[in-house]
């Protein structure tokens, strides 16, 4: 409701004009302001009662005629029902809000909130405002369903509409498996990396990881672990970890040790090129020490200068 000062002559008024509006001899709101309107919010049937404005100008008050305003009460209409957070997707845990409004009414309005289609009653409020507030606290997985709000004051209730709560579980912790064809794993063989969190709402994205480098990820869209294979080379020893993740928050495995044995056959080839290798080294170092032998008898065997002159 808007209550206006108006000047019957339409004439501008001199100055600067403060205005006030009182009701049964009380000024609303702070009193003498410059506006030549006073907003009503809301109105309620103890509203009812004599009006007026006053003007201040020139150092003078001029009043205007007081006016009787009567209330009719107004059924409640528009009731709706919000989530926060918005579109009614929640983490487990967290807190969910149920706003129940009207966009009109008059009077004390009796709020209830319900669960599912068949309406398990939830809360009950009774206020003077056009909204109200239901909480869940920490919401659980139980909690997802079909929620509507019903609004009465006094001539019977007004129902929203169905509003869908969906609800997410945090992946718990994944497990990091490594699957071999035997013990040890031998380079050339094929290594499955097996990760799986036990709870958690899909889709689940896993990531893999060897010595903190990503090797690659995998999606269960219906939950669940996802595998991952590794064709080993000698470089693949390390260690490894994966990782799961629904958007809510991820969770790292623990760290697993994993160690690649080079096959016999390669061990021997390794061992005799060292061997090889050795002897080919010896037999350079004994081709030295033969040299210096012969070069020192070589000295050894020539007469010097004086013993040439004798």
């Amino acid at each position: 409701m808007t209550l206006s000062c108006v000047n019957q002559l339409h004439q501008r008024l001199p100055g600067s004009p403060q205005f006030q509006f009182l009701k049964d001899g009380h000024a609303l709101g702070l009193g003498w302001d410059n506006s030549s309107q006073y907003q009503v919010a809301a109105v309620w049937r103890e509203d009812v009662g004599y009006y007026w404005c006053e003007v201040w100008i020139e150092h003078r008050v001029i009043k205007s005629k007081r006016m009787w305003i009567d209330m009719h009460r107004v059924p409640v209409r528009n009731v709706s029902l919000e989530t926060q957070p918005a579109g009614g997707h929640v983490a487990e845990g967290q807190t969910l809000v149920l706003a129940c409004l009207v966009s009109g009414g008059t009077g004390d309005i009796n709020f209830l909130w319900y669960r599912g289609a068949l309406g398990v009653k939830l809360e009950t409020k009774t206020q003077r405002s056009l909204s109200a507030k239901f909480e869940i606290p920490a919401v659980r997985e139980s909690d997802a369903n079909q929620y509507y709000c019903s609004a009465d004051n006094g001539y019977g209730p007004r129902l929203s509409g169905l509003v869908s709560v969906t609800v997410t579980v945090p992946v718990s912790r994944p497990v990091l498996t490594l699957r071999a064809p035997g013990a040890p794993a031998l380079v050339g063989d094929t290594v499955e990396l097996h990760c799986e969190a036990q709870t958690g709402s899909p889709p689940i994205l896993y990531r893999f990881y060897h010595d903190g480098v990503t090797l690659g990820n995998s999606s269960a869209p219906s939950g669940g672990g996802v595998s991952f294979n590794l064709s080993l080379t000698a470089e693949h020893s390390g260690n490894y970890s994966c990782e799961a993740d629904n958007g809510v928050g991820a969770q790292r495995s623990e760290v697993v040790p994993f160690s690649v044995t080079a096959p016999r056959e390669d061990r021997a080839e390794l061992t005799t090129a060292v061997v090889v290798e050795g002897l080919f080294g010896l037999l350079g170092l004994l081709t030295a020490v033969l040299l210096i032998c012969c070069w020192c008898k070589r000295k050894m065997g020539q007469p010097s200068a004086r013993d040439s002159v004798r």
